[in-house]
């Protein structure tokens, strides 16, 4: 006998039988190990070997040298740098050099096409000739490296990593130079050995209370895992309230009947939802980032816009995988909107100094492209071509594709008759439902603190047990 009050756990399953069940935890063993394997590959092997993995990195050379008239005729120091710089294969293999003037080169670090712009002064020569003279009184000759912090930091230090070892030796060289026409004992051997010298320079410094250039990475993360998980809540909540799945709230659940509704019509109504939601997220996410913590955002209500449109293709891309695949969907969308996002994203290490599949990776995945955005919008002042444009024309086809995607699949699952729940378990479902309700009506042998519950309406209820609609048994 049970303790009074207590229920008997007569037929009830335990925990033990259900482990005996070797495919309930060896599936979930399984699922787990794949994910574990996959996410390390996708988010690690973009990162481990990034200068390794360097090609293409944008950089410019800007040669402002005039050259200088000596006593065996002109000469010109400036050319032979940039010689230096292009012809070398650890730099060139390395990094994408364009040579060109200074206001093509200022354009492109405005936006954000360089890392860093190397500048050759129009004295250079001048000064490298006049520390032969008389090297007590010349100025030392020296190299610019314009850093672009606004395009992505640590692509401006993998950039200064190639740079600085390279003209290094560009400046061993011209010390050999110089220490075949200097005076004997006219300047310390160490100065004529390596004379030239490097001098780093913040180009447009980053705004204050832009987390040295990390806020657009943020942002744009944010904005990605807001959409997919506005997908995933939307799903579960009109799931639950169109009777797919179970509400549950600590001990208490409700089961409602599932109503008879088309697979196009479900996803058509959690479309709507998810988009509202996502104005939502991402107003709450502009005003919090923006109004409570000062973030710096010139351009608020455009990069709101930008956000919110983000974020609810993700929200739509996320329950089309959702009603295309079922549960499944969501482990394929984690994987697609988080971690293979996360690692072609660029958002931390270039695309340029990934491997080749996340370079690929980086032409479709979201947060590419968001980023770009957003980056443009808050450190470029909302320009197009700083990857604004890229973001809104790659967003919107991202949105044409998983609307597509969505009502494809979708109807023809209902073309074919794949109904979520049978229409005979539906009905039978309807039928043990109403019986239910006729015994919570009048409180037919059932405890009463469970009858109580019932008979208030909209109350979430326990479970009553093996059989029973809206239950169902282990």
């Amino acid at each position: 006998m049970a303790p009074p009050g207590k229920t008997a756990t007569t037929g009830k399953v335990r925990a033990a039988q259900l482990l005996r069940v070797r495919s309930v935890w060896l599936s979930a063993l399984a699922v787990l190990s794949v994910l574990a394997i996959l996410m390390t590959a996708i988010y690690l092997g973009a990162i481990i070997d990034p200068a390794g993995n360097l090609r293409g990195l944008p950089v410019v050379v800007v040669d402002q040298d005039a050259g200088a008239t000596t006593a065996k005729g002109p000469a010109d120091l400036g050319p032979e740098v940039v010689r230096a710089l292009t012809r070398t294969p650890a730099v060139s293999d390395r990094l994408g050099i364009t040579v060109t003037g200074l206001p093509a080169a200022e354009a492109q670090m405005n936006t954000g096409a360089a890392y860093v712009t190397v500048l050759i002064p129009r004295g250079f020569t001048a000064s490298v000739l006049a520390l032969a003279r008389a090297p007590d009184r010349a100025p030392l000759p020296r190299v610019e490296l314009l850093m672009n912090d606004r395009a992505g930091t640590f692509g401006v230090s993998l950039a200064e990593g190639v740079l600085e070892p390279a003209l290094a030796k560009v400046s061993q060289g011209i010390g050999r130079h110089l220490r075949a026409v200097a005076a004997p004992d006219s300047a310390p051997a160490a100065l004529l050995a390596a004379p030239v010298t490097v001098t780093p320079v913040v180009y447009r410094p980053l705004p204050a209370h832009s987390g040295a250039g990390l806020t657009a990475f943020y942002v744009a993360l944010l904005v990605t895992i807001g959409g997919f998980l506005g997908g995933v809540i939307v799903n579960s909540m009109l799931d639950a309230a169109l009777g797919y799945a179970t509400s549950e709230v600590g001990p208490w659940w409700r089961q409602r009947v599932p109503r008879p509704i088309t697979r196009w019509q479900t996803l058509l109504a959690k479309w709507v939802v998810a988009v509202p939601g996502t104005l939502l997220f991402t107003g709450l996410l502009i005003a919090i980032a923006a109004g409570a913590y000062g973030m710096d955002a010139p351009h608020w209500f455009g990069l709101w816009m930008y956000c919110w449109f983000a974020a609810a293709v993700i929200a739509i891309g996320t329950l089309a995988l959702f009603a295309a695949l079922g549960t499944i969907g969501q482990v394929i969308g984690i994987l697609l909107f988080v971690y293979l996002a996360l690692a072609s994203s660029g958002g931390t290490i270039p695309i340029q100094a990934l491997p080749g599949f996340y370079r690929f990776a980086a032409n479709f995945e979201p947060l590419r492209q968001i980023l770009g955005a957003v980056r443009a919008i808050l450190y470029f002042n909302a320009a197009g071509d700083a990857g604004l444009d890229r973001g809104l024309v790659l967003t919107a086809i991202g949105l044409a594709f998983w609307l597509v995607f969505g009502a494809a699949v979708t109807r023809w699952y209902d073309r074919k008759g794949f109904d979520r729940i049978p229409p005979e378990l539906r009905r039978y479902i309807e039928t043990s439902a109403r019986g239910y309700k006729q015994r919570a009506d009048t409180g037919g042998n059932r405890p009463a603190d469970q009858a109580n519950q019932a008979d208030r309406p909209g109350a979430m209820q326990r479970p009553p047990g093996q059989g029973q609609a809206g239950g169902r048994p282990v």
